[in-house]
């Protein structure tokens, strides 16, 4: 069984995406997931880092900690101290993005600690969701 945690950090902007989506997809195919699965990966991926940048100051970077146990992965994403951005588009960016993470994970959700606050993805092989 596969047992490795990769930390992932990147400036909080936009063109970094694709490094992203990529560092996600080539740790879940280290999983049983199928290509349906892994798909649902890169979309919660990209709309966490959409979620993340909307989130930190400007300057700031984006730590994504992935890990991969056996045939599950999970995403921590750091938001900083969470007080996000109140503008409508904003507030747009962060509904379409929670809708997205509903429909493609089998978990998520956002906590705080002392490091800050955090979104928490899981994805286990065998869960595909409606896209």
């Amino acid at each position: 069984m596969h047992n490795e945690t990769v930390t992932l950090i990147v400036p909080a902007r936009s063109e970094y995406a694709k490094t992203v989506r990529m560092t996600a997809a080539t740790l879940v195919s280290r999983t049983n997931m199928n290509y349906d699965e892994v798909e649902d990966v890169r979309m919660a991926a990209d709309e966490a880092f959409v979620y993340a940048v909307e989130t930190l100051d400007p300057g700031a970077d984006v730590r994504f900690e992935f890990q991969v146990v056996g045939d599950l992965l999970t995403m921590d994403v750091s938001l900083g101290t969470g007080e996000r951005n109140a503008t409508e588009e904003a507030e747009r960016s962060a509904t379409y993005a929670t809708f997205i993470l509903e429909s493609v994970c089998d978990s998520y959700q956002f906590v705080s600690d002392d490091t800050g606050a955090h979104l928490r993805i899981t994805k286990q092989a065998g869960t595909v969701h409606a896209s």
